[in-house]
């Protein structure tokens, strides 16, 4: 597809990047067949291959409004497309950029800018926690979808303290402390340290890392998204060149899959690009150890683990992002629990997508519900997933348990 940059964009780095990612496109249009928002609302401009059309038309210095900007905001940036897409078309890299593209053109709406400010400062702050701790307190004079999100996590079914024995101090890695899990989901990360301590790896938290910068790129702060990079970079970099820690182990996929573009979305900077590669090189979503902690585990975990069976949630983040198709239901299967064949249209994103479930309700409720008449259809007691954003967003709509399957791991230790 060829595209003639707009004098505009001719020496415009990203506009040439733009046009380079375009030139794969054949126009087949497969990648329709497999996005969410176009299955449901059949519009072609709701579909990657209209929304590719928008980006050429805007490069190419064609007026945008205000519904463009509405049509590029639909996109769940799940990459479905991209996993469908037999020409190798970068659309998750095009719809960032086509959306600051559109953003620079186009003033939002007052309230939708409101909105947009409060959730990247509100989710990001230091208060955060104290908020959800009130607002779990006040669920029942709170707006039902809000009482849903505020749920009590789970109690945590082990020890606070952690196995000190079967430690192998020489093996240590860092994780990332991200925003909102903590406070929301907090025994995720209690599981994960507790889990890693029994397979012999020693897990810690660099004091200065948190959002791994996502969320801020989702809700038009480019500017914002950069610096949280460049200071988690700072956070894990002298212990990783000093050879303290083997890897950045990142147990919410969404996360996973930003940090391990770090070197992408650093790259101009010269002060942190040859950093940002290195620790995108040494980012392993937590999926990635589980052939490593199996056979370390075996002798750690109940068999067989109790709990009925499970139904599996793959994150669009792992299975189209970072491409990690298969593992956790494998491993989980090989360490004796009961997990049901993939759902209907497993490759589905559930409509979480970050913040998306909040600036595009309709949307994201009616693909929960899919989603989640699919997972009943296996008759499994439990769904498990890999992401927090998933999770949270299933458990509002979801009639059995969601859990992380870290959690399970963690319940299973004897």
């Amino acid at each position: 597809m060829r595209t003639q940059l707009s004098p505009e964009l001719a020496h415009s780095a990203e506009g040439n990047e733009a046009a380079a990612i375009l030139r794969k496109c054949v126009h087949c249009g497969f990648c329709n067949a497999t996005c969410p928002t176009y299955r449901l609302l059949g519009d072609e401009l709701d579909g990657p291959r209209g929304r590719i059309y928008l980006i050429k038309q805007m490069l190419e210095g064609a007026e945008v409004s205000r519904r463009t900007q509405m049509h590029l905001d639909r996109c769940l940036t799940c990459r479905n497309c991209e996993t469908t897409c037999p020409s190798g078309v970068e659309y998750g890299r095009l719809i960032d950029i086509g959306r600051r593209l559109v953003d620079a053109r186009v003033a939002r709406a007052p309230l939708d800018r409101l909105r947009r400010f409060l959730l990247r400062e509100g989710l990001n702050s230091r208060g955060f926690a104290t908020a959800v701790a009130l607002g779990r307190r006040l669920r029942r004079l709170l707006p039902r979808s809000l009482r849903a999100r505020l749920a009590p996590p789970p109690p945590a079914a082990s020890p606070a303290a952690l196995p000190a024995a079967g430690i192998d101090r020489a093996r240590r890695v860092l994780l990332l402390a991200g925003c909102v899990q903590p406070a929301l989901l907090p025994n995720i990360d209690r599981a994960t340290v507790r889990v890693l301590a029994a397979a012999g790896i020693e897990a810690r938290f660099a004091a200065a890392s948190g959002c791994c910068g996502a969320l801020r790129e989702h809700l038009s702060d480019h500017g914002g998204a950069l610096a949280a990079m460049r200071r988690n970079v700072d956070a894990w970099w002298p212990a990783l060149a000093a050879g303290e820690v083997e890897a950045i182990v990142v147990n919410a996929s969404a996360c996973a899959l930003a940090v391990k573009s770090y070197a992408q979305a650093l790259a101009p900077d010269p002060a942190y690009a040859a950093k940002a590669a290195a620790i995108g090189a040494a980012t392993r979503d937590l999926s990635e150890l589980l052939p490593d902690l199996v056979p370390r585990l075996r002798e750690h975990l109940r068999a067989p683990p109790a709990g009925g069976p499970l139904a599996y949630h793959a994150p669009c983040t792992l299975q189209h992002g970072q491409r990690l198709v298969g593992g956790v239901e494998t491993h989980l299967r090989s360490l004796g629990f009961d997990v049901r064949p993939p759902v209907r249209d497993a490759q589905q994103c559930c409509g979480s997508a970050g913040a998306y479930s909040i600036l595009e309700p309709a949307i994201s409720t009616r693909l929960r519900e899919q989603k989640l008449a699919a997972l009943a259809a296996t008759g499994a007691a439990a769904i498990v997933s890999a992401n927090v954003g998933c999770i949270l967003h299933l458990s509002a709509g979801a009639a059995r348990p969601v859990r992380h399957w870290i959690e399970l791991l963690d319940e299973a230790l004897i």
